[in-house]
């Protein structure tokens, strides 16, 4: 196996580090990561090929692959099934920033819509005071639930909104408002966002 220069895996999905490589060089990298059982790397060269919207069905079996070589360090913000308009997620997201500190977090919910014809997915865009993993397991538990995510709620969608956490009430509030019209506009079928 060939030795490829490495990069900053420890890095936000948002940041790119594989972003001026050549997909070749990506595919070297995913291919050591695999090897290697090296989650966040592999997660970086994943998320860089679905960015450049790489085909779903490379994706999934990138995603599969990693999953079964290296699930314990895959990081949190790589989701687990591929979703078309996930680029256009960290558009939405990434063109939102918050001026002040605080304890709100602004986070996204994948939902099923199989059964919808704009489907297969939607998203569910909140705030709370839980981080997004705690509040998607009250919103599972039924605990102050919206229906879509008790229904319909998949996972997570951790990568486009780490920049939105631990923010000021107001800010989350305008941000999830304004995620929420961004997402849509984008011809996502959304829940939530008040």
């Amino acid at each position: 196996m060939s030795a490829v220069a490495p990069f900053d895996a420890t890095v936000p999905p948002a940041v790119r580090p594989l972003q001026l490589a050549p997909r070749a060089v990506i595919e070297a990298h995913l291919r050591a990561a695999l090897h290697a059982g090296a989650g966040a790397a592999g997660a970086h060269c994943i998320h860089e090929l679905w960015m450049r919207g790489e085909f779903a069905t490379t994706i999934e079996q990138a995603l599969a692959a990693l999953w079964r070589r290296a699930a314990p360090s895959i990081p949190e913000w790589l989701p687990m099934r591929y979703i078309e308009w996930l680029p256009a997620a960290y558009e939405a997201a990434l063109g939102l920033q918050a001026g002040r500190r605080g304890r709100t977090n602004v986070y996204l919910i994948l939902l099923d819509f199989a059964d919808r014809r704009r489907g297969p997915y939607g998203v569910y865009v909140g705030m709370s005071r839980y981080t997004p993993a705690e509040r998607f397991d009250q919103h599972k538990a039924g605990v102050h639930a919206a229906g879509s995510v008790l229904k319909r709620g998949l996972e997570v969608l951790t990568g486009p909104t780490l920049h939105l956490q631990h923010l000021a009430r107001a800010e989350g509030l305008r941000i999830e408002a304004d995620l929420a019209r961004s997402l849509a506009d984008a011809g996502l079928l959304v829940e939530g966002g008040h």
